[in-house]
């Protein structure tokens, strides 16, 4: 395989499959993987060159294997980035970026409508060091100007959000975050850059909880930081190096074998998601429901601007509140109860009790976290199948 192709000629789907291999000269075909802790040097000098970064090459795992680069590689391209630092979860994607990029006395704008535990690794462990971070709107521009200071690095968010799937203007935001010399991070989780690309509109940084659709059976943990080389090579790879959280040999080799199927994958879910989010919009006993690719959805028309797709997750509040979403989970017999999304398995879980449990009442009701909210990741069975599990409990 020729490795000098210029790989943004080909579409997402030859990508996924072909781009970042570099074959052996055993000359496989598919990829492998490399379960080597270490590597043998041929001299004490090419061993103190590589260690010194004179001369380019594997020295330890931890920072360094043939697989995981090959993940690092191929998913840099399919984002439209330069690079790629593959970690050992998305969580620890977002902590050795805030350590790589931030420092005592430094300030973070945060959407309010981001994954639990990114609210408190930014506001209970980033403090510790004397990081300052404000909580905002997801879709008010006006709350994130107001919150940005002098001292603000970056502006972080996720599109669409999680759980109520709100959708942020990345242009407008990437355009306001440089216009105060900040960046712009993206989680990318639930659309992937099979449905869309934020770098392409703007955005600095990318990143990813490989966890979930990018493997999508639910099969292994990881994380991934995507943006341009300079700055994550200087600023960022330097704390993965030294910190460890290091994506595995195995499971960078899942995620490869994820990535392969991620496009085909991503248009089922959606065309799925859909479905099942019009059947939900229709019941008596439900009182709202939030997807991007409804007309209803107060983003619909920028959803469907920046995105191929309204994505697989759908959220939907009952009306009962807890008891009455409590009800509707227990009575699944197909669906699993699991806080885990992004798997061909449909999975059905209650935010306000699990994703989100560990916030405060007043910050669930600010994120809007109704205690009625069921957040569904609809997977990949028949939809019809899917439907019919619901039903049972939304009419006992």
């Amino acid at each position: 395989m020729s490795n000098d192709l210029s790989w943004d000629r080909f579409g997402i789907q030859t990508q996924s499959i072909r781009a970042g291999q570099h074959r052996t000269p055993e000359n496989e075909h598919s990829d492998p993987i490399f379960v080597t802790s270490s590597y043998v040097f041929d001299s004490a000098a090419q061993a103190q060159a590589r260690f010194s970064g004179q001369e380019p090459g594997n020295i330890y795992s931890r920072f360094t294997n043939p697989t995981t680069r090959t993940f690092e590689e191929r998913l840099a391209i399919m984002e439209g980035g330069e690079r790629c630092i593959a970690t050992a979860s998305g969580m620890a994607a977002i902590m050795t970026l805030a350590m790589g990029l931030l420092k005592a006395g430094d300030h973070v704008v945060c959407s309010r409508a981001v994954f639990g535990n990114t609210v408190l690794l930014f506001r209970n462990y980033m403090a510790k060091f004397g990081v300052g971070v404000d909580f905002v709107a997801l879709t008010d521009l006006d709350a994130w100007e107001q919150a940005i200071r002098p001292q603000t690095r970056f502006l972080f968010l996720e599109t669409p959000s999680n759980p109520l799937t709100e959708i942020a203007d990345i242009a407008a935001l990437a355009a306001l975050a440089h216009a105060h010399d900040a960046l712009l991070v993206v989680d990318n989780v639930f659309c992937t850059p099979a449905l869309q690309h934020p770098l392409a509109l703007g955005a600095d940084i990318v990143v990813h909880s490989a966890t979930k659709y990018l493997d999508g059976q639910g099969r292994c943990v990881g994380g991934a930081i995507v943006g341009p080389r300079e700055l994550l090579d200087k600023e960022v790879y330097p704390f993965l190096r030294t910190g460890g959280a290091a994506m595995s040999p195995f499971n960078a080799w899942v995620f490869l074998t994820g990535l392969e199927t991620l496009n085909l994958r991503m248009q089922a879910h959606c065309d799925n998601a859909l479905k099942l989010a019009r059947w939900l919009e229709t019941h008596p006993r439900v009182e709202r429901v939030y997807y991007p690719g409804l007309a209803s959805h107060p983003q619909h028309d920028l959803a469907a601007k920046q995105q191929r797709g309204g994505g697989g997750i759908v959220s939907f509040v009952v009306k009962g509140g807890q008891p009455a979403a409590w009800r509707v989970i227990d009575n699944t017999r197909l669906i699993s109860i699991t806080a885990n999304l992004g798997d061909v398995k449909t999975t059905i879980t209650h935010p306000a009790t699990t994703t989100h449990g560990r916030l405060s009442p007043e910050e669930r009701n600010e994120a809007g976290i109704d205690d009625g909210l069921v957040r569904i990741s609809v997977g990949l069975e028949n939809i019809e199948d899917i439907i019919a599990d619901l039903e049972r409990g939304l009419n006992p």
